[in-house]
């Protein structure tokens, strides 16, 4: 695990249908994914495309990969309510403040950025 955030941008508020996405960064390579997912692109908040991965049998939302966004080279982004057991997740920031809604604020004890930090 590279980290564990909440986003707040709007895709991921549209994505959820919440306020935010609890999402989990993960190298790629540490990755391996039981099944298929069935794929759908967007363009996300900050202009770049999102590939939505959601479970072929149930439709839940599982995994994102965003492309074109520096930095995020190589890393998937886990929902974090799509796991089994989460009890290990542990939110280290948020992300997108700009666009969190009032009905679901940002926790503002948490190291938070605007919109994606900046590497």
């Amino acid at each position: 695990m590279v980290t564990a955030m909440h986003c707040h941008c709007c895709d991921c508020q549209k994505s959820t249908g919440s306020g935010k996405a609890t999402i989990i960064a993960i190298p790629e390579s540490s990755l391996k994914v039981k099944g298929t997912l069935k794929y759908y692109s967007v363009v996300g908040t900050d202009g770049a495309t999102v590939n939505r991965g959601f479970c072929e049998n149930c439709g839940s939302p599982v995994m994102s990969v965003v492309v074109g966004l520096e930095g995020w080279e190589g890393i998937k982004l886990i929902k974090a309510g799509s796991l089994d057991d989460s009890s290990w997740v542990t939110v280290n920031a948020s992300i997108w403040k700009s666009s969190a809604r009032h009905w679901d604020a940002v926790r503002e004890e948490l190291p938070t950025f605007e919109h994606n930090p900046q590497n």
